[in-house]
């Protein structure tokens, strides 16, 4: 099972702190590296990682974490990377030629969410995402950024982050086959680059699923608050 990362953004919340923020020192472990630690203990092996802005700095550093993770890590470019995200994902499309779990940079998880992904059964053409139905309180979620999804029995019916009814959200850890690339480029088609529109694409057909994530951790370090209570919540390698 392949792993494609997305770390082609620059970051611009964190920029004046950390000039690319994957490589930014969480708790003394740059992010991209906790990304590939965790996949890598749920037996991940084989990574594409997506750059765009300072693509060497990062392929350099990705080079030394892989061979400190005992694993193989591949670079690949996007030229268009301040475009939406569903274009770093369709830069990957070459290598990627069997199904793939998909992870954000800046999304970190307990490993057992990852594994919900790695054990999901697909039909070719079809993509899934990992949930949390925890929408009430949640301790880690920004409302006014986060992404929000719309389930029923299993399959997503929609997805965005200003969908004004939902019971879920997105944590950054898909399943997929090649299906989400054809489904990206006629959401592009139709004026959406990201990767929710693909998603979209998918679920007018029935072939977005939805996989319970359990309630277990998982956060979006996309600013300094969430940056900060990660920086707490995993200070020393300790799991909330």
């Amino acid at each position: 099972m392949r792993c494609l990362i997305i770390a082609a953004g620059r970051g611009s919340r964190l920029a004046h702190r950390f000039p690319l923020k994957p490589l930014a020192p969480l708790a003394g472990t740059p992010l991209i590296e906790r990304v590939m630690g965790l996949a890598a203990g749920q037996g991940v092996g084989e990574f594409v990682i997506v750059g765009g802005y300072r693509r060497r700095e990062l392929e350099r550093f990705t080079q030394e974490a892989a061979a400190r993770l005992h694993v193989v890590a591949t670079v690949i470019e996007n030229a268009e990377w301040q475009r939406e995200n569903g274009h770093s994902v369709l830069a990957a499309r070459e290598s990627l030629p069997g199904d793939f779990v998909l992870l954000m940079a800046d999304h970190l998880f307990a490993g057992a969410l990852l594994g919900v992904a790695l054990r999901a059964t697909l039909n070719p053409g079809q993509a899934a995402l990992v949930v949390d139905f925890r929408i009430a309180g949640h301790p880690h979620v920004d409302l006014d950024d986060v992404t929000r999804v719309r389930v029923r029995n299993g399959r997503i019916l929609d997805i965005g982050k200003r969908l004004p009814t939902f019971n879920a959200f997105d944590t950054g850890i898909f399943r997929c086959t090649s299906g989400l690339f054809s489904a990206l480029e006629e959401s592009m088609r139709r004026g959406d680059g990201s990767l929710s529109g693909g998603m979209r694409v998918l679920a007018r057909s029935g072939d977005a699923l939805a996989l319970d994530g359990g309630g277990r951790f998982w956060i979006d370090v996309d600013d300094e608050r969430a940056f900060a209570l990660a920086e707490d919540l995993l200070g020393g390698d300790r799991h909330p």
